[in-house]
């Protein structure tokens, strides 16, 4: 009679793997990519923005009406190529776009599109992103010039984090230290300070836009947290979104049924046994 419960205990291996498939248990960051869209350039007015695979079909993700200064959620895509498009907004999917730029995106590697310049030399830049953890007690930032400025220094503390960036520019990634800082920005002859909180172990996107009172403005852009990358939510102006939905409600399933199968089988075993 003892060698009978192997039977239950499969069963019960079997509902384990069963709801870790009901709750969706994502592939490892490893095997995909993560691709992200932003418009950066201060003069262009909103666009749509479209991200599809180069072997064709349908996009993986629309974004209509995008605005200045826009950054969209990372999404998680099959490792490939694909084509980020630009068009007006309103203009139908299927139109020649404005701009267009193809993007290899690896398995593991991160990237993000930004429409940069002026309006008049409007453009697509591929940037690649550093989410790796930066040494211990400091953060990592890059810095993103985004405004109508011929140059652009910034320091963060006592540390330069960009040198003579024109609009559209971006800077390395600089390890600095962690904490309450000051961003000192300098544009021609006008500088100014921007207060910022940079926590340890994290990835920074410092966008610099244009400010609605004609100076500067800085978006802080948290990327990662440690080895966890950071949604940034959505698009500001506009819908748009990434494939998926929340696992949430399956989680919670999963939470409820498992233990309970799992007190279900244990009768069973003990009445066996008896």
């Amino acid at each position: 009679m003892r060698g009978r419960p192997a039977a239950p205990r499969a069963l019960a291996v079997a509902l384990l793997v069963a709801a870790a498939v009901l709750v969706g248990v994502p592939a490892s960051a490893a095997e995909t990519a993560l691709l992200r869209v932003a418009h950066l350039s201060p003069d262009t007015p909103a666009v749509d923005l479209a991200v599809t695979p180069l072997g064709g079909g349908d996009p993986l993700s629309t974004r209509p009406g995008v605005g200045y200064g826009a950054l969209s959620e990372y999404q998680e895509v099959p490792p490939g190529g694909y084509a980020v498009s630009v068009r007006a907004v309103g203009a139908a999917p299927g139109s020649p776009p404005v701009l267009s730029v193809t993007v290899d995106a690896p398995a593991g590697a991160a990237r993000t599109v930004a429409a940069v310049g002026s309006f008049a030399g409007l453009r697509l830049v591929v940037l690649d992103d550093d989410l790796t953890p930066p040494p211990t007690g400091s953060a990592r930032v890059r810095v993103v010039a985004a405004a109508r400025t011929p140059s652009l220094d910034v320091s963060a503390g006592a540390v330069a984090a960009a040198t003579d960036l024109g609009s559209g520019e971006v800077g390395p990634y600089v390890a600095v230290p962690a904490g309450a800082t000051t961003l000192q920005l300098r544009a021609g002859e006008s500088p100014a300070e921007v207060p910022v909180e940079l926590a340890a172990g994290s990835v920074y996107n410092l966008l610099v836009l244009d400010g609605p009172d004609g100076g500067l403005t800085v978006r802080t852009v948290l990327d990662a947290a440690g080895a966890a990358v950071v949604p940034t939510g959505g698009v500001e102006t506009g819908a748009g979104g990434t494939a998926g939905g929340s696992a949430l409600p399956a989680v919670l399933a999963a939470a409820v049924l498992v233990p309970a199968v799992l007190a279900v089988l244990r009768l069973r075993l003990r009445a066996r046994t008896r």
